[in-house]
């Protein structure tokens, strides 16, 4: 109870958002396709861990079981159900972001906050678009080579994002 008290109201929100954001993120499924009890369990447990780190490798664990579920749910075609998980595994991972700022007396801050949404939302903005393409192509033969187009595709936005954020350092 002493570390809840700890905590500021705006930083106890996000360790929320961090807890139920996956679990309802694989609930997302179509009803009859929803997982099964242990595997909804695990998840459950680790997004406990996830919220109480968020900096831990938890996190990593907990959003990686929920896209695993996906990957297993999403067999027989593109459910719609894709873009609201993905959107809560985004909210998820924003949230262990700004919980990763500073200790618990830290109050996140209105600038910091205001600038992570602009980018979470920029981020998912790609979610539908994604899901739309992927509903164009359901069910239609690969074209040749689309893998390694993708692969240099991931590997270009991969260093453009790289070289974006990368500070340069001042020469004396």
């Amino acid at each position: 109870m002493k570390l809840l008290s700890r905590e500021t109201p705006a930083r106890f929100v996000l360790r929320g958002v961090v807890l139920v954001a996956p679990v309802l993120a694989m609930l997302a499924a179509r009803p009859d396709d929803g997982p099964s009890g242990w595997f909804l369990a695990l998840t459950v447990v680790l997004s406990i861990g996830f919220a109480a780190m968020p900096e831990s490798a938890l996190g990593t664990m907990c959003l990686g079981l929920v896209v695993f579920w996906w990957m297993l749910a999403a067999d027989d075609g593109v459910p719609v159900g894709a873009v609201p998980a993905a959107l809560l595994l985004l909210a998820a991972h924003v949230a262990s972001v700004l919980l990763s700022y500073g200790p618990a007396r830290l109050p996140v801050g209105v600038e910091l906050l205001r600038r992570w949404l602009r980018r979470a939302a920029g981020v998912g903005v790609a979610a539908p678009l994604v899901w739309l393409v992927a509903l164009a192509v359901d069910g239609r033969p690969e074209p040749p080579g689309i893998w390694v187009s993708g692969l240099v595709c991931a590997v270009v936005v991969c260093i453009v994002a790289a070289v974006a954020v990368t500070v340069r350092e001042e020469q004396p």
